[in-house]
């Protein structure tokens, strides 16, 4: 098997850079069968769907692992939003249950500290699997954090360029920068001499703009509510999948 970063580059590339934030609202009913018709519906636009931490509670393991294999079968990656966080133990624990249950990434916050991350990579990439660190969130309050101002030691930075430097130093498979925020995806791609894949949330509802996106250096758009929310799922996804100039 190759590496997860191999494994969505590929279909990225025999498809589009479209990643469905499978993401309901609370009250949503059917989370099983709405996500199995939007792989079936939907599959043809996107190299991946993200499943977010409040739609795996809901769901049981037989659900999840069905999800996982109708996602393999319309050939796309799965990857578990959950925001992992925490000492090394459990983030090793965690990652396991998920590869278990069929997923091919995680999304981590590395706010656990640089040592800790190190070690879920390596953990990760053992069983060719994925780790995806946040480093700029797309809502407006994320500004207020991620652009904290930090010292270290001598050196002033910010947490956001912290949390890049870390994701670089620690070979990541990519990392989260909202959207919404252009410049600083811009920032991280040059930063890192584009090593680094750019993971995009905040496409539409929350205004975003895919070709501002793609244009600063997002490799891979994730879009929730513009496309689950639309009168027309399949028409939303169809009309950016012709907006990212894919056949």
């Amino acid at each position: 098997m190759t590496s997860y970063k191999a494994r969505i580059k590929k279909i990225a590339s025999e498809k589009s850079p479209l990643i469905l934030a499978n993401d309901y609202d609370a009250d949503t009913q059917k989370l099983e069968s709405r996500t199995l018709g939007n792989i079936k519906t939907l599959g043809r636009y996107l190299c991946a769907i993200k499943l977010n931490f409040h739609l795996l509670l809901p769901l049981g393991q037989k659900q999840i692992i069905k999800i996982n294999k109708e996602a393999h079968d319309s050939h796309l990656q799965v990857i578990a939003d959950i925001k992992l966080n925490d000492i090394g133990n459990t983030n090793f624990v965690t990652a396991k249950t998920l590869w278990d249950l069929g997923f091919d990434a995680v999304i981590v916050n590395p706010m656990m500290g640089p040592a800790s991350l190190e070690g879920l990579v390596e953990f990760a990439h053992k069983s060719k699997n994925g780790v995806i660190s946040l480093c700029h969130m797309s809502s407006p309050e994320a500004k207020i954090t991620y652009e904290l101002p930090v010292e270290m030691g001598s050196k002033k930075t910010s947490i956001y360029k912290l949390f890049l430097d870390w994701a670089a130093k620690m070979s990541t498979d990519g990392i989260v920068v909202g959207a919404t925020y252009p410049q600083i995806v811009e920032f991280c791609k040059q930063k890192t001499g584009g090593k680094l894949e750019v993971y995009s949330p905040g496409i539409g509802t929350q205004g975003g703009d895919v070709q501002k996106a793609i244009g600063a250096g997002s490799d891979y758009l994730i879009v929730g509510r513009t496309i689950l929310n639309a009168q027309n799922p399949k028409q939303a996804a169809r009309s950016l999948f012709e907006l990212v100039g894919r056949n």
